[in-house]
């Protein structure tokens, strides 16, 4: 960077004719390309031989915010999925912005060695259902298992809150409401079971569907958990 180089705001400013805050909500928006580039820090300072414009659609507008869907990797951190790199083509058309993965608020986790459908969310309407609800929104889990169950096991798993269900014989389905963390896997070892693998497929009318694995999407603003 030259020594004549300024601060981004200050050009955006001069070339929208607008204030050094309002130029600042530009960036912060994503609609400020330097060189053609999106840049959206604040503090960014730009040489007088670089290109500064705005997109189109450039608004003051507040930003929305975010709920994302991610199919987690089993023993991998979640939160390290989101990036712009593993954004899905299913993830809609939204402009992604890095402020899309900050604050976001973890719904209804698993462990770290479970996979499947994760939950993050800005938006306080969603994490106030998610929890105020978490007693009547279902969720659908598959779990790979060793050992023999008891002889009444099946019928001990499918207690007030979860429905269980054998895939094959070494993989149980479980419909199950309000379910913690570790407590599918307690379920199956006072039966006999031992859980080798946890897959979340659904949260309420959420599914993960054709999500590839280690790939998020955006929450679409027709969709309801």
């Amino acid at each position: 960077m030259t020594d004549d180089a300024i601060r981004l705001a200050k050009r955006v400013a001069e070339l929208k004719a607008c204030s050094r805050r309002e130029a600042e909500l530009y960036i912060e928006g994503g609609y400020v390309l330097v060189d053609d580039v999106v840049v959206e820090d604040q503090g960014a300072r730009v040489a007088t031989g670089q290109t500064v414009t705005l997109a189109d659609d450039a608004t003051l507008l507040d930003i929305v915010p975010v709920t994302l869907l991610l199919n987690k990797p089993a023993g991998v951190d979640a939160l390290s999925c989101l990036t712009a790199e593993n954004r899905s083509a299913q993830a809609g058309k939204e402009r992604f912005l890095k402020r899309h993965v900050t604050k976001l608020q973890a719904m209804l986790p698993l462990h770290d060695a479970a996979s499947g459908l994760f939950v993050f969310t800005q938006d306080f309407r969603v994490a106030r259902k998610l929890v105020d609800e978490a007693a009547k929104i279902e969720q659908e889990l598959i779990a790979d298992i060793t050992g023999t169950i008891a002889e009444d096991g099946l019928k001990r798993l499918n207690n007030g809150w979860a429905k269980v269900s054998w895939q094959n014989e070494g993989r149980l389905r479980f419909a199950i409401k309000n379910v913690k963390p570790g407590q599918i896997e307690r379920m199956c070892a006072d039966v006999g079971l031992t859980v080798t693998a946890l897959k979340r497929l659904r949260i309420g009318r959420i599914s993960m569907g054709a999500l590839p694995v280690g790939q998020w999407r955006y929450l679409q603003g027709y969709e309801r958990f």
